[in-house]
């Protein structure tokens, strides 16, 4: 029988725990009782007298306490679900994927029409335009702790990354380009599409943002640059932004959207924003700055 001999094996059982205005406010202490009541379950419906040897499949628990209301949780991921398994490397500050994949989606951008990031760091932005331009799924190439439980069967995995397989659109052409200042950065950045598997459909290179021209029209740019969090980078940062503004109003026909904790952005831009939103990038405040161009005429 599958999974007979995991039975008799006690599954690897971490368990973290949180507490908000509950009277079992020891953590630690909650933990241990829901590690030692798991185990004690097991041993009863099991019949086993002897202590399991926890040399099982990974299940990772959490005790979530909120006042007087205790939810227990299975993580069937393992891994956090913004790592998708392609950034062999990063650079200081990496921006998280699943951030990356919202403020694409939160443009007006569509696969057939050019996507530019103009600091691409290790590439998160442009890979995940092109993930959700050719509708492929996020973590598509990764594992997840659930894949190892003898219960779920290795069947309903293989029909879920079959089904999100036919639905990937490979055909479907983009013109993506990132470009950064720093050109050890450029080579992450190819580094990371490759692993993505996306290195051929994604264009990669060096250029200061106030070099940056594109003949190209009703184009979507997204930007994540410094912010000047740090003691002396505000004037530097105040530049870029100066020349971003410059630079950028030659894009007449283009929407920028631009993420920055920077609270006198548009300022310095020099243009007001067609909207704002406020967002987290971490524990970091920020907004992003959307500047809406034209549609695109009717072919």
């Amino acid at each position: 029988m599958e999974g007979e001999h995991y039975l008799y094996q006690l599954p690897v059982l971490p368990v973290q725990g949180k507490s908000v205005k509950s009277k079992l406010f020891s953590v630690s202490d909650c933990q241990a009782i829901v590690k030692k009541a798991i185990v004690e379950r097991l041993r009863k419906h099991y019949k086993k007298t002897s202590w399991f040897e926890e040399n099982g499949p990974l299940f990772k628990i959490e005790i979530a306490l909120h006042k007087d209301i205790a939810t227990l949780t299975i993580d069937t991921s393992g891994v956090g679900l913004h790592k998708r398994g392609y950034r062999v490397n990063q650079g200081e500050a990496p921006l998280k994927e699943t951030l990356a994949a919202a403020l694409i989606q939160l443009t007006n951008w569509h696969p057939d029409r050019p996507f530019f990031d103009p600091f691409c760091g290790s590439g998160t932005i442009p890979i995940e335009a092109a993930l959700i331009g050719q509708n492929i799924a996020p973590g598509f190439n990764r594992d997840f702790a659930s894949e190892s439980w003898p219960w779920i069967g290795k069947k309903v995995w293989e029909d879920a990354r079959n089904e999100a397989e036919d639905l990937a659109k490979y055909d479907q052409p983009l013109q993506i380009t990132g470009t950064d200042i720093d050109h050890r950065m450029i080579e992450v950045s190819k580094e990371n599409a490759i692993e993505a598997g996306l290195g051929d459909l994604i264009t990669f290179k060096q250029m200061q943002v106030s070099d940056i021209t594109t003949k190209n029209e009703y184009g979507v740019l997204v930007g994540n640059p410094p912010y000047g969090e740090r003691l002396g980078e505000r004037k530097e940062v105040e530049k870029m932004y100066r020349d971003m503004g410059k630079a950028f109003a030659e894009l007449d026909t283009w929407s920028v959207y631009i993420l920055t904790s920077y609270e006198q952005f548009e300022e310095v831009y020099g243009k007001k924003a067609t909207k704002k939103r406020k967002l987290f990038n971490g524990f970091i405040r920020t907004d992003l700055y959307q500047y809406w161009g034209p549609r695109p005429p009717r072919v």
